[in-house]
């Protein structure tokens, strides 16, 4: 198993917040901690953008991918909105969370709740060609469910 060095900072208010770890040695991610004053309700149908507390600086070539946990899909319906968001080597920002509640009813996040979980990827870049024509294939231009349910 490879490991790469990722450098964290932490808010000043968020010292008190977990650094992020994984929580098993087959575990691909690593939570992420919700920070909050206190605590912030979620209706259902409502998006809230959601502070981690903590910038990332990523080596070249990596990746972060923020998912959302799934107990938290299950049990309460808390997903996010663009998922798996992405955070590229060079962005230097806070990571949020783009949280929305699809359950029927509130949801209370409190300070330091896990929230979502980040996955480390390595990236590969694309060199685009642009041609005449496409190489032939089976499916060949079968669309959206082209192949039954």
């Amino acid at each position: 198993m490879k490991t790469i060095k990722v450098k964290i900072k932490r808010k000043e208010s968020a010292r008190d917040l977990p650094v992020p770890g994984y929580a098993t040695l087959g575990s691909s991610g690593v939570d992420l901690y919700a920070d909050v004053e206190g605590e912030t309700v979620i209706s259902p149908g409502e998006i809230k953008l959601i502070s981690c507390g903590l910038y990332i600086e990523l080596p070249e070539g990596y990746e972060a991918q923020i998912r959302p946990r799934s107990g938290l899909a299950l049990k309460h319906g808390i997903t996010l909105v663009n998922t798996p968001g992405t955070i590229d080597s060079d962005y230097r920002g806070l990571v949020n969370l783009i949280v929305i509640n699809l359950g029927k009813e509130d949801f209370c996040v409190q300070r330091g709740h896990r929230l979502a979980q980040m996955v480390i990827r390595e990236v590969t870049r694309a060199e685009f060609l642009e041609m005449e024509e496409l190489g032939e294939t089976e499916r060949a231009y079968g669309g959206f469910g082209h192949t039954g349910i």
